[in-house]
């Protein structure tokens, strides 16, 4: 696995959603006191009277402090597991399997300063228009649907590309490091709070991903449209639609989610000027 130096610096502020950051924080010491508050109810347990520590308080104060005692090796568990399972059922890209995607990640690490490279999978979505990365100790790796590839490796490479950038924007800013989902294990369980962070994760990896293709517009279209469509859309009325997409309404649908709607990250990536409408695409009624 090749190290990735040398690379430039890159506009930390302009990649990363200003709010990310301060709500981390935010998340990080909310996390911080639900572990204290676990750990003292534990302490205290053994000094209440017996029908307390009998009761449903009691079963939950120690079944949380268990939880708390076995959070890291579940959390490596399921992280190496993960990754053997990827391992097994998907292929690994090579200079010799999809050797353009493959070095493409090579272009996209090195301008990213990765001190890694990733390793890439196509895998089988089963239908589902997806890709994730995540780490596992000493490895980091990005999970591409084969339905991306049918989409967008054939027809319009750039939409793959701006994909494959939002996902190693994620292995970038340490979202899949096992210190982040340590970091913020109890507090991103609590309802819309840990959809609201979610979000913001997302808008900064878009950045990314248009950062590194500008013209990679297609790579949300087919997330919006769907399949075989993503070239016969009309950016413009679609950037419209964006504008328009404000109100209670539309807050109050968004708060349990844990991606923003995909018409307002293009909107908000094409005001950011990060995007450029494709060559392909449509753009005049």
């Amino acid at each position: 696995m090749t190290r990735s130096t040398g690379a430039p610096p890159l506009p930390d502020r302009r990649l990363r959603h200003p709010v990310e950051v301060p709500f981390f924080a935010f998340m990080v010491a909310l996390n911080v006191l639900i572990i204290l508050v676990i750990l003292n109810a534990a302490a205290t347990l053994p000094f209440v009277p017996q029908a307390v520590r009998e009761s449903g308080w009691g079963v939950t104060i120690r079944s949380a402090f268990i939880g708390l005692l076995l959070l890291i090796p579940a959390l490596v568990i399921v992280r190496e597991t993960q990754r053997a399972s990827v391992r097994g059922s998907a292929v690994e890209l090579s200079p010799r399997q999809f050797p353009e995607i493959y070095a493409t990640a090579d272009e996209f690490a090195h301008e990213l300063g990765l001190r890694r490279r990733p390793v890439i999978y196509l895998g089988n979505g089963n239908g589902a228009l997806n890709a994730f990365a995540a780490q596992a100790t000493g490895h980091d790796y990005v999970v591409l649907s084969n339905e991306l590839f049918a989409n967008l490796y054939n027809n319009n490479r750039d939409g793959l590309r701006f994909i494959l950038g939002h996902e190693l924007g994620h292995i970038r800013l340490h979202h899949v490091a096992l210190w982040y989902q340590l970091a913020v294990a109890y507090s991103e369980r609590i309802p819309l709070l840990g959809p609201a962070l979610s979000r913001l994760r997302e808008y900064s990896c878009d950045r990314h991903g248009a950062h590194l293709c500008p013209t990679g517009v297609n790579g949300l279209i087919v997330l919006t449209a769907g399949r075989y469509v993503e070239n016969d859309v009309n950016v413009d009325e679609l950037l419209s639609q964006g504008r328009k997409l404000h109100g209670f309404w539309t807050g109050l649908a968004q708060l349990p989610m844990s991606h923003p709607f995909t018409v307002r990250r293009l909107e908000h990536l094409f005001r950011l000027g990060l995007l450029k409408k494709h060559q392909a695409a449509r753009t005049t009624a």
